[in-house]
């Protein structure tokens, strides 16, 4: 036991805590009955959480109904469970979409494993953490990058959403913008698992 408190310094039991506080700070924000326009709460809870953790990661911008959430699927293991790369990625959208109560939110992916696509998976991953089933849109058919883009474009514009924040990893991040771009999709914004540190990750779902 002395081990363990010596490892857990105070910065980081600051930082923990934090990234605890915001959470719940941002899940109030989405439970029913909220004020319709949550975001000055949220901005008093980041600036209470200052105290606590220096420097606290940037929240993600909010956006509203015109933009949509995008979040590019990645391959399945063959029993149709995700891998912690795509549930990475749905840890990242979660917060985005808890900052932006009123966008839409595309779940893009193929690639059936077990009779589970991508998309399907990401779906009931979002419905568990406490989206929304009416938020939730899915892109099934696409096979690869260029096909999650020119679908969520075709899925976008029947929804009335006119640019996307696109969540995807990193490394996917440059060719997902660009192929995005080509099928006509402003990008507005972008987030990555890897803009997040894992205790913010942590508290937003288990990796599995």
């Amino acid at each position: 036991m002395s081990g363990f408190r010596t490892a857990l310094r105070p910065t980081g039991i600051r930082f923990f805590a934090a990234a605890a506080l915001l959470v719940g700070a941002l899940t109030v924000t989405v439970a029913p009955g909220a004020a319709a326009d949550p975001l000055p709460d949220v901005a008093g809870a980041v600036d209470q959480l200052r105290t606590v953790a220096d420097p606290l990661p940037p929240l993600p911008a909010p956006h509203g109904p015109s933009t949509a959430i995008v979040v590019l699927g990645y391959g399945l293991l063959p029993d149709g469970t995700m891998r912690p790369e795509l549930v990475a990625r749905l840890q990242a959208a979660l917060l985005q979409a808890m900052v932006s109560p009123a966008s839409p939110i595309i779940v893009t992916g193929g690639n059936p494993r077990a009779g589970t696509t991508e998309a399907d998976a990401m779906a009931r991953w979002l419905l568990g953490h406490g989206m929304p089933a009416e938020r939730i849109h899915l892109e099934s058919r696409a096979c690869d990058t260029i096909e999650n883009a020119a679908n969520s474009a075709e899925l976008m514009h029947a929804l009335g959403a006119g640019d996307a924040v696109l969540v995807t990893s990193a490394d996917h991040m440059p060719r997902a913008v660009a192929d995005f771009l080509d099928a006509g999709v402003p990008v507005v914004a972008t987030l990555s698992p890897q803009d997040l540190p894992p205790v913010v990750l942590d508290v937003l779902g288990p990796a599995r």
